[in-house]
C-alpha cells in the first residue's frame, strides 16, 4: 500500500502542483527523485506512506506498493479509520493524529512536511507510533546553507530549514535512530534555459567536489530505536495491531 498524506497545506497544494509543473520543478523532482530512488530503490510488496507533499516521488515505487491513499488534512479532530476503499483512495487527517493503526506502516517518506509542520516533533511521534518495529523514515528538508532556502518562489524557501546536524539531532531525539544520511540540488534555484539543462551535470559535480552543507536539501534515513524507547530492565509487554485489509 502506498499513502500520501498532504498535511495542514490544503491552501499551498495548488501552488506545490504548479511548481512541480514548471521546468524549474520538474528539474528539482528529477534530481530528487534520483536520489531517493538509489536509497529506496525496491519497496515490493510494502506500505509507504507519504507525508508532505510526496505526490511526485510515490510514483518510483507504483506496481511494487500493494495500494495507493492519500491523506488530506482537515480542521475534524477526530481519527478515521483505515480507509477500505479500493487501491487508490483519499482520507482526510490531521498531521498529529494519523487515522493509521500503530505498527503498520513499512517506509514514511518526510517531504515538504516537517518544515512546514506545526509541531514536528508530535509529528515525529506519529510516524513513530505507525511504523513498524524494522520501519524506515526518510526526511527530506531545506538545508539551511542551501540556496534553495532563500528562494521564496520554491516550495524549499519557506518554512523551517534545518542543516543535516540538526535534523539528526531532532530526529534523534524522537527516538529515530539515522542510519544514512545524503543530499541533493546543488544546481541553483535559476530558471535559466542553460542551467537547467546542465543542473544533471552540475549535481553529479555537487556530489563529487562540493561540500554536502552546500546542497539545496538535506536527506536522512532513519529507523526507529526501539531499545533506546524502552526502559531498561523493563518487561515487553504485547500490543494490540489491527490488521490492514
Amino acid at each position: 500500500m502506498v499513502l500520501a498524506y498532504i498535511g495542514e497545506m490544503n491552501a499551498e497544494v495548488h501552488g506545490l502542483e504548479a511548481f512541480y509543473g514548471e521546468p524549474l520543478g520538474r528539474m528539482a523532482g528529477r534530481l530528487l527523485r534520483a536520489r531517493i530512488s538509489a536509497l529506496w530503490p525496491d519497496l515490493t510488496g510494502q506500505t509507504v506512506l507519504g507525508i508532505g507533499y510526496a505526490n511526485p516521488y510515490l510514483g518510483l515505487w507504483r506496481g511494487q506498493a500493494a495500494r495507493c491513499i492519500s491523506l488530506v488534512s482537515d480542521s475534524s479532530p477526530a481519527p478515521l479509520a483505515w480507509p477500505q476503499g479500493g487501491p487508490f483512495s483519499t482520507v482526510v487527517a490531521e498531521e498529529d493524529c494519523l487515522p493509521l493503526p500503530d505498527l503498520s506502516v513499512d517506509r514514511v517518506l518526510l517531504v515538504h512536511g516537517l518544515e512546514a509542520a506545526g509541531n514536528a516533533r508530535r509529528l515525529l511521534r506519529e510516524v513513530w507510533r505507525i511504523l513498524k518495529d524494522d520501519g524506515r523514515l526518510l526526511v527530506v528538508v531545506p538545508n539551511r546553507r542551501g540556496l534553495w532556502a532563500y528562494q521564496e518562489a520554491t516550495p524549499f524557501g519557506h518554512g523551517q530549514p534545518y542543516s543535516a546536524g540538526q535534523l539528526q539531532r531532532l530526529l534523534v531525539r524522537q527516538v529515530f535512530r539515522v542510519e544514512r544520511r545524503d543530499c541533493a540540488l546543488f544546481a541553483p534555484p535559476m530558471r535559466m534555459g542553460w542551467l537547467l539543462r546542465t543542473a544533471p551535470f552540475l549535481e553529479s559535480a555537487g556530489h563529487a567536489l562540493w561540500p554536502a552543507r552546500y546542497a539545496g536539501v538535506a536527506i536522512a534515513e532513519a529507523e526507529k530505536d526501539v531499545f533506546a524507547a524502552m526502559p531498561a530492565g523493563s518487561v515487553a509487554v504485547g500490543r494490540r495491531v489491527t490488521q490492514l485489509a
